[in-house]
């Protein structure tokens, strides 16, 4: 059994960056790119910092304490990190050997993340460090919350309280971190630096209220800036394939044993486990070649493969204490950090995601569809480092297919649709930053932006770009301006909390990707204003009309250009110098106008279906494609209303009702949500 060349997984996007080296350049203090964009914001009292893994937050978080210390006179520094391990991304640093005015110290009785012992005695020593001179302490955000429990709110005041890795907190009451951020806001006596690698902020829930998160002032530093800015990284391909069996069985054709990679397994819970993750790793093992015994000094297991290489596996999935801990041990040796035939291969299941730095992976591979955003950005994350020689990475997810003869299709069908869902939110990710702006007579070119041959167009939209802050700035006919400040912030920096809620929903994607009779506009229009509606019942009906008109332009541009890009090359293939950029000023330059009914009138999941044609058997598809269109829901009062609204929006602009005889689908829609609004006055009239 060999590695498939040909590769039966087609890549859902193929994002490709300049790799200019600007994102790993350091400044005279010995800054990069994204810690200074971040010491700007220095002075703000409650700042949100948003940038990918490996990007250099924690750093970036010492330049800030450190000013915080000395300039702005608070008393002390208190970083809070998730878990134990992550506390040694705050361990000591000489910033003054790089340009930087001071050094981060931490005394290493300050490190609780270090320090033996419970949760008790770790609260004993924040209280005695309240109590002390010393300047920095580091510890979970456990003994955090107990700490504040113990001495109450006001022990933290004049103090920076930093939140690594912010996505673990959430608003929900039951969340004691998020309550007792909630507190400290309310107090206003304390900075507050939160940092977060996810786009995707607790996912199903909000970290902060609308409230309090308009008190924060964010800073955010892409994927694209990131990866654009790399010196060696110039490709990132993000995918997903379907197999039916054992996966087990199928792994060499995703698997390339040539690519360094980390392999996650799927949970014994979850449908593509075959309940014995010990016999799948050694059935993986066995597929790869020939076992030739274990590296005394590494644990990692020796396989011999049919071309004679030898490869080093690391296995994470041994429950045996000592074997799991050596294995462990050898991969966080530093001395090895830039060796890349140290190891070849990871299998793991639920370690080796957060905070865990391996430079050379060159592809993550994921068995099952995995519940979390925040997880899937997270081992995405594994692969995106930079190294010598390592031009190529991509994730993929290895989903089973739904079985038409299995009990579980309807949660075969579920898991498919939300790896879809998954896969168009990383696109959203990786994707450079949109700025929208009306098409008016008094447009022009904006400086810094690039627009394409020939320049900028007065009679036309244009799409400009601008390379080194991977920004687009587009122009859109009848697209409706946000008023507010909150309005402003959500379409500059919230747009895929937007997407997510939308293409995450169960209903939508299944009408987006199999009812032929769709009108596009009822997912674009009528779902996605509900969920905005939900979102932000504070702003008023012009400035909700805004964030939906940016989050649909957002989602579907990025669909145009994918699949101008996608069908670019031969046979279907990415072409290697397409890349998402091209496609949005292709889409925009093939049509008469760009204008918000045209991106309106686009179905955002078109794209997703026409690659999931390609990677699902026929069979299969036919099922799952049955099992939707069996539950086919009718027009509810809500709905109706809804369409009823936008008939309201029709007539003032036509001068007429929408009519239910129109050969406009979406105007029929329309009319059909006013007839049935009329039908239930008159049923309710005669009782």
């Amino acid at each position: 059994m060999t590695f498939d060349p040909r590769m039966k997984s087609v890549p859902s996007v193929s994002v490709n960056y300049a790799a200019n080296g600007s994102s790993t350049k350091s400044n005279e203090l010995g800054m990069r790119e994204m810690q200074e964009g971040a010491y700007e914001k220095r002075g703000e009292q409650y700042l949100l910092i948003k940038s990918p893994p490996a990007s250099g937050k924690s750093r970036a978080l010492m330049f800030i304490a450190l000013d915080k210390l000395h300039n702005q006179g608070l008393r002390q520094a208190i970083v809070v990190v998730p878990e134990k391990s992550i506390g040694s991304s705050f361990n000591d640093e000489p910033l003054s050997k790089y340009g930087f005015w001071a050094d981060w110290t931490v005394q290493p009785r300050w490190n609780l993340c270090n320090a033996p012992g419970g949760d008790d005695g770790k609260v004993g020593a924040v209280g005695k460090f309240l109590a002390s001179d010393d300047k920095i302490l580091v510890c979970t955000h456990a003994t955090f919350r107990f700490a504040m429990d113990k001495f109450g709110i006001e022990a933290f005041d004049d103090r920076l309280i930093a939140v690594d890795e912010f996505h673990h907190v959430s608003a929900n009451p039951d969340n004691k971190l998020g309550t007792h951020l909630v507190a400290l806001v309310a107090r206003d006596k304390v900075h507050l630096v939160a940092m977060t690698g996810s786009y995707f902020r607790g996912d199903a829930e909000a970290v902060l209220s609308p409230e309090d998160e308009a008190k924060f002032d964010t800073f955010t530093y892409t994927y694209y800036q990131q990866l654009n800015g790399y010196k060696y990284l110039k490709t990132l391909d993000i995918g997903y394939f379907f197999y039916s069996g054992s996966y087990a069985d199928d792994i060499l054709t995703v698997l390339d044993p040539t690519e360094k990679t980390i392999l996650h397994i799927p949970n014994v819970n979850s449908r593509e486990s075959t309940k014995d993750k010990h016999r799948e790793v050694e059935h993986i093992i066995d597929a790869l070649g020939d076992w030739q015994g274990s590296d005394p000094a590494t644990g990692f297991q020796l396989v011999k493969t049919p071309e004679g290489r030898v490869l080093r596996i690391a296995d994470l999935v041994d429950d045996e204490p000592a074997k799991r801990d050596k294995v462990s041990a050898a991969l966080k040796d530093s001395t090895q950090k830039n060796n890349r035939d140290h190891v070849d291969i990871i299998i793991a299941l639920g370690m080796a995601k957060e905070g865990f730095d391996w430079i050379w992976c060159e592809h993550a591979l994921t068995v099952g569809y995995r519940a979390s955003l925040t997880e899937i950005v997270q081992i995405i994350g594994r692969a995106t480092r930079d190294a010598e020689g390592k031009t190529r990475a991509r994730f993929t997810n290895l989903i089973a297919e739904p079985d038409a003869a299995a009990e579980a299709v309807t949660e075969a069908v579920n898991d498919t649709l939300k790896a879809i869902a998954a896969s168009l939110l990383m696109e959203q990710v990786l994707a450079p930053r949109f700025n929208f702006t009306p098409k008016t007579v008094k447009s022009g070119p904006v400086a810094g932006f690039d627009y394409g041959e020939g320049g900028y167009d007065p009679n036309k939209e244009n799409v400009g770009f601008n390379e080194a802050s991977g920004q687009f700035q587009i122009e859109i006919k009848g697209l409706v301006e946000p008023k507010s400040k909150e309005a402003k912030r959500i379409c500059q920096e919230d747009l895929n909390e937007v997407i997510t809620a939308f293409v995450q929903d169960k209903t939508t994607i299944e009408r987006g990707l199999f009812d032929e009779e769709l009108v596009p506009e009822e997912l674009t229009q009528v779902r996605i204003g509900k969920i905005v509606g939900a979102r932000f019942p504070e702003l008023d009906t012009e400035d909700q009309e805004a964030v939906r008109q940016h989050a649909v332009a957002a989602l579907n541009l990025t669909q145009k250009a994918k699949q101008i890009a996608l069908t670019s090359g031969d046979d279907g293939e990415v072409s290697a110098n397409t890349a998402l950029i091209d496609g949005v000023r292709k889409f925009a330059m093939d049509v008469r106008e760009l204008d918000i009914d045209l991106i309106d009138r686009i179905n955002p999941f078109g794209e997703a279906y026409a690659i999931l044609a390609k990677t699902m058997s026929e069979e299969s598809l036919r099922q799952v494609a049955a099992v939707i269109s069996a539950k086919k829901v009718q027009l509810t009062p809500e709905e109706a209303r809804a369409l009823a609204k936008r008939a309201a929006a029709f007539k003032q602009e036509r001068g007429r009702l929408p009519t239910i005889t129109s050969a406009d689908p979406w105007e029929k829609k329309m009319a059909e949500g006013v007839a049935y609004l009329v039908r239930m006055k008159q049923e309710a009239a005669n009782g």
